[in-house]
């Protein structure tokens, strides 16, 4: 029997478990997964510690320490050394944005996607390649022996976006989610733990839910992943490694600075940390900053993908790779893809070295730029994030209404916006905040009756 007498004692869980259910840590954590789903327990709510609850239940400590890992590795439990463990703030958000279906009642404001004036420029030169006579070579598989020239591409690219690199370093990926799935597969094992910012991308949380690798929030400074935070995770929280987007990070659209991106890689350094580095958006910028592996090449694992400054539906990434995570990581996507698409990889090597690309990144600048100047008048009285050249805003909300409830506000009212719970790690409370993508509707006028909708809605909750 327990030793305490818990009748009266605040504990903010107080599971019935049926013990001959085997074994009992699986029947533990089973309810603890029903109980957070049916709202019993809250996001944020502090779970008794495991102690405690073992007297509870007349258990063992380890029994109640397996069934909470279980639910961690699930992604609803965030445990903090010194804090202790929560119910994540992300446990039930949706964190697959892109829908089967786009909806068509709605005004597309959620997905970050770049307008499509590139596509005509790629069609015609996909129509030139079909053209050519040898031309069932890009309908067979690809060998990475045969695409020097196309590496020497992506090194044009990435160079471009602010990384000096070579041909030996360089990986493809079907696009930079399925770069960052390969490399978390092979630098990961079940039960480590990254850092991320404390909002960070949906597809590195779902990755990491799928692999059972835990995402640690990392503090920030004024929407910068704070270098002193980071250090303490690598002392206190037995992190492994560290994702980052420094160039408009999504959601917050934030830069980080030359400064941070040094003292980031010093710490990777220090620590022996691999930094996942998403430069899917540093083409945006017109002067990009130096790019973070810039500053600890051996560390980084630098991932540019094309989705945002090309098209979508290329599905390419180029990867530049230390040569300590070369082999596994070429394995890993091995296993994953066996080899990218010859007809887009070639289609995309030969609109980079044409300099084709840079009348198209040139031309997604100046629509965006429109974009955003039209953006800029519709919240001129509320605090938007982002700078005039990203393909997205992050909207910090008035009043007291939360991100999820004004995503729905907005879906109701015909547009839709994706909400900060959406992007947040672990049990970080959401900020109240909304993604706002300004080049995601089809037209300007399509645009603007997206975002008088939106201001509309403000102006009724401030």
């Amino acid at each position: 029997m327990p030793i305490n007498s818990f009748e009266n004692y605040p504990m903010s869980w107080k599971p019935l478990i049926d013990k001959n259910k085997k074994p009992i840590y699986h029947a533990i954590a089973e309810q603890l997964e029903l109980d957070i789903v049916k709202g019993v327990l809250l996001p944020g709510t502090k779970l008794p510690p495991q102690r405690e609850l073992a007297d509870y239940l007349d258990l063992n400590v380890s029994t109640i320490s397996k069934a909470f890992k279980v639910c961690e590795l699930k992604g609803l439990l965030s445990a903090s050394v010194g804090s202790g463990t929560f119910v994540s703030y992300d446990a039930l958000s949706n964190a697959y944005l892109l829908e089967d279906t786009k909806p068509q009642h709605l005004i597309e404001m959620g997905a970050t996607l770049p307008d499509d004036a590139s596509y005509e420029p790629l069609l015609l030169q996909l129509k030139s390649m079909l053209q050519e006579s040898d031309y069932e070579k890009w309908f067979s598989y690809g060998r990475s022996g045969e695409s020097l020239w196309q590496k020497d591409a992506a090194v044009k690219l990435i160079r471009r976006g602010g990384f000096e690199t070579s041909i030996e370093h360089i990986l493809f990926s079907n696009g930079a989610q399925n770069a960052i799935a390969a490399t978390m597969a092979s630098l990961c094992k079940p039960g480590d733990r990254i850092g991320a910012d404390l909002h960070t991308y949906p597809g590195l949380k779902t990755v990491a839910s799928m692999l059972s690798v835990q995402v640690v929030p990392i503090k920030s400074d004024n929407y910068e992943m704070s270098p002193e935070s980071l250090e303490y995770a690598c002392k206190n929280e037995n992190i492994k490694g560290v994702y980052l987007i420094p160039d408009y990070h999504n959601p917050t659209a934030s830069i980080l600075s030359v400064e941070k991106r040094k003292r980031i890689a010093d710490i990777a350094k220090k620590y022996n940390l691999f930094i996942i580095e998403d430069a899917s958006y540093h083409l945006l910028n017109k002067d990009p900053l130096p790019a973070l592996a810039s500053f600890a090449s051996e560390q980084v694992i630098y991932i540019a993908g094309l989705s945002k400054s090309l098209a979508p539906g290329l599905r390419l990434a180029y990867v530049a790779v230390p040569n300590q995570f070369k082999e596994p990581l070429s394995k890993a996507l091995y296993n994953l893809n066996i080899t990218v698409s010859p007809l887009l990889a070639e289609l995309a090597a030969r609109t980079i070295v044409s300099n084709q690309f840079e009348v198209l990144i040139e031309g997604h600048r100046e629509q965006t730029i429109r974009r955003n100047q039209i953006a800029n008048k519709y919240f001129e009285d509320y605090k938007c994030l982002g700078v005039e050249t990203g393909i997205f805003r992050w909207l910090l909300l008035p009043g007291r209404i939360t991100g999820a409830a004004f995503e729905t506000l907005a879906a109701q009212q015909g547009v839709q916006v994706y909400a900060a719970d959406r992007f947040v790690v672990g049990n970080s409370t959401p900020e109240r905040a909304v993604r706002v993508s300004v080049c995601a509707p089809k037209t300007i006028e399509e645009l603007e009756q997206g975002l008088a909708i939106l201001k509309q809605l403000l102006d009724k909750i401030k």
